[in-house]
């Protein structure tokens, strides 16, 4: 029998990036490119997997930037639905995918399928409960409940609660169209570049703006702590990769929490609780990899 391969997207909003292969140290072809048109960035990823061994591809996974349709009963399943990104609103991922490469394709949001792949191969491995939270463009979270991604309702939205702000410390009013002051308004990379003036990136290690930053993370782990008792918080994205950054998370959170939650892992082993993805900026596509992995058997 052939060998099987499997096609991973992770559809970012600033970039998608497509793989051919079956985990971290079997990437056969892999492609990125930025996130344009609807049109044409499906275009370039059908293009993608038609060009390499599409004989021996069983299935491609999708992590997406949303929110995202994930109710197959629905009509708009497989959807990109009430983005904020222009053009992309109401976008069939899902259907044009299928109908172009006749091919089963997994479908979830872009953190969620990063949580996956961390569970199979990376920092969540050991895990029953975990959440992973990504920092960057935006802020969002998926989370994994008895070996199993959350969806619900929807889908989980952890960029959008609402940490406490004190407008004498910071009187930033927060750049989220819907909500000015949610964690994403207030801590996603943009919102520093618009509150500091200055990108994220360019801001020394002792600035102001890290002690902030970590206190608004601070508040958003703690509260995953009190509402799902994971395991372990895996933080990714471009903002975490300030070397400063999770000591100054992993303390505010402990702050935040003031002894109220008593484990080892979260009083005196912080490190070993919030931890930095062990698939590195890999974790979106490898685990739509996964994700495919799981469509080509029915899931």
């Amino acid at each position: 029998m052939a060998e099987r391969l499997y096609g991973g997207i992770e559809a970012g909003g600033t970039k998608w990036v497509c793989a051919i292969g079956t985990g971290p140290d079997d990437i056969r072809a892999e492609i990125l490119f930025p996130t344009t048109t609807p049109t044409e960035t499906l275009g370039q990823a059908i293009a993608f997997f038609r060009a390499h061994q599409p004989a021996q591809l069983a299935a491609i996974g999708v992590g997406s930037f949303g929110p995202v349709d994930l109710n197959r009963a629905s009509p708009s399943y497989g959807f990109i639905t009430t983005t904020p990104k222009p053009g992309w609103s109401n976008t069939d991922v899902v259907g044009a995918l299928t109908q172009a490469l006749g091919r089963p394709v997994g479908f979830d949001t872009d953190v969620n399928v990063a949580l996956l792949g961390e569970w199979r191969w990376g920092a969540a491995r050991d895990c029953d409960v975990a959440v992973y939270i990504t920092v960057g463009t935006g802020i969002g979270g998926g989370a994994m409940v008895g070996g199993r991604l959350v969806h619900g309702l929807i889908h989980p939205e952890m960029g959008h609660i609402h940490p406490v702000r004190d407008p004498a410390r910071d009187p930033f009013p927060g750049i989220c169209p819907y909500h000015g002051d949610c964690l994403e308004g207030l801590a996603c990379g943009p919102a520093m570049k618009a509150r500091w003036q200055t990108p994220a990136e360019q801001l020394p290690p002792d600035h102001p703006a890290w002690e902030l930053e970590a206190d608004y993370l601070g508040q958003a782990m703690a509260t995953l702590l009190c509402m799902l008792s994971p395991e372990r918080i895996i933080i990714g994205g471009g903002v975490m990769s300030q070397p400063q950054m999770f000591p100054l998370v992993r303390k505010a959170t402990q702050r935040w929490l003031n002894g109220y939650l008593q484990h080892p892992r979260i009083l005196d082993n912080p490190a070993e609780l919030i931890v930095p993805p062990g698939l590195g900026a890999r974790a979106g596509v490898l685990g739509a990899i996964a994700l495919a992995m799981a469509a080509a058997e029915g899931y």
